[in-house]
Order: C-alpha cells, then structure tokens, then sequence
C-alpha cells in the first residue's frame, strides 16, 4: 500500500466516525424531548396546579349573619348556648365605638357578648370583625395596674385603657348614660382581660377568647 493510499483510507476513517457520532447525537437529543421529567422537579407552568384549594372566607352578612344586627329582644345562639339579649351598652371612645349585648341563657349566668369593627389603620391588621364573649371572674379586689397582672396563674400585659362614653338600651344593670372607666388586658396565648366600672364605683373583670362572626346564630324577634 502506497502512502498516497493510506493517508486516503485513514481520513475516510475519520470522517465516517464524526459522521457517526453526529447522528447518534442528534438521535439522543430527539428522543429527550420526549422523556418524563425527572423526578423531584417541576415544570414552572405546573407550580400551585398541585396545590389543595384553599377554603374561601366567608363573608359577613353574606355567609353567615352580621351579629352587628343583633338587637335587644334577640335571640342567639353562642358555643352550643341560646340566650336571650336583655340588653345593650353602646359605646365610644377616641373616635372608636362598639357595642356590648347582656345575655342571660336562663341559668341567671350572665354574660356580654361584644362586637366592634377594626380597620386595622392603627396596628395594620386587615379589617375585621371582632367578637369577643365575656364571663365575669373573681379579682377579690384587684384593680387595674399599668403592669402586668396575674390572674388565675395566667399573666396579662396591658394593652388600653380610658375612659368610655356609653347609652344603655334595655335591660344593662347600667344608668341611661354615662361614663365607663376600662382597662383592657392580653396574655400571650390570645386571651383577653378587662376591667370596667361606673365611675365612682368598684372595678369588675371578665375574661374572654376571640369568636369567629359565623359562629353566632341570631333568630330575631317576632
């Protein structure tokens, strides 16, 4: 074989190999269009498809009554409990305002139910409905520091007090109008405390927990 010959045939061998391996190549790109995708990963138009929908919130006179129509008279039902609205404080403060229902569920265990809507312009919170059933408990008479108080084992930091303008409808063991003196209370798990009196008079606390608006059944009177 003549050199001439042989640097022919090995070119010719090089050639056919680039050949080769270029086909092969685009053979492996074409069949890995069609591959699942690996698994862990995901495909960015696919991101939230998964996801469990959330449940809508509902809405306030829509999807449940507006307890801010209770009225006196009403009767609604709070935690399992029916009760009878015998009266109503209407207060304000600041420009704030909120109203406050006595219940009497037969049982001579009366309790207040309060209502107040918060923009939430001062603390930045959404907008919301706040509603707050209040019990009485036993201060053996304590009165409302501007610190930290314990009552029942469980510390409450201050959070507001004033001196409140209110008009009494019903039956609200209060005078037509007046003034009520209020020191209000939290504890770090959420729970509320607050004092009120007439002013001149002793202090009285109740406790309280947040209620969601929908869980109020209102049945008006006839």
């Amino acid at each position: 074989m003549t050199p001439e010959v042989a640097v022919i045939l090995g070119l010719s061998v090089v050639t056919l190999v680039l050949l080769l391996g270029a086909f092969f190549a685009t053979t492996r790109q074409d069949r890995g269009a069609d591959d699942p995708e690996p698994p862990g990963e995901t495909h960015p138009s696919s991101v939230g498809a998964a996801q469990p929908p959330q449940p809508a919130m509902g809405h306030v006179g829509i999807d449940y009554p507006d307890p801010r129509t209770i009225k006196v008279g009403d009767t609604i039902e709070c935690q399992g409990v029916r009760s009878r609205v015998l009266g109503a404080l209407y207060l304000s403060w600041q420009g704030t305002q909120w109203t406050e229902y006595l219940l009497d569920d037969g049982t001579r265990r009366y309790q207040w139910l309060s209502i107040q809507m918060h923009d939430g312009l001062t603390t930045g919170e959404p907008p919301h409905l706040e509603v707050l059933l209040w019990t009485q408990v036993p201060t053996e008479g304590m009165i409302p520091a501007k610190t930290t108080l314990s009552v029942e084992g469980v510390d409450f930091l201050p959070i507001d007090r004033g001196t409140a303008a209110f008009r009494g409808e019903g039956v609200t063991s209060m005078p037509e109008r007046g003034l009520l003196d209020f020191a209000d209370y939290r504890a770090a798990d959420g729970r509320l405390l607050s004092f009120e009196r007439l002013q001149g008079q002793r202090w009285r606390a109740s406790h309280a927990q947040p209620l969601a608006p929908g869980t109020i059944r209102i049945e008006k009177k006839g």
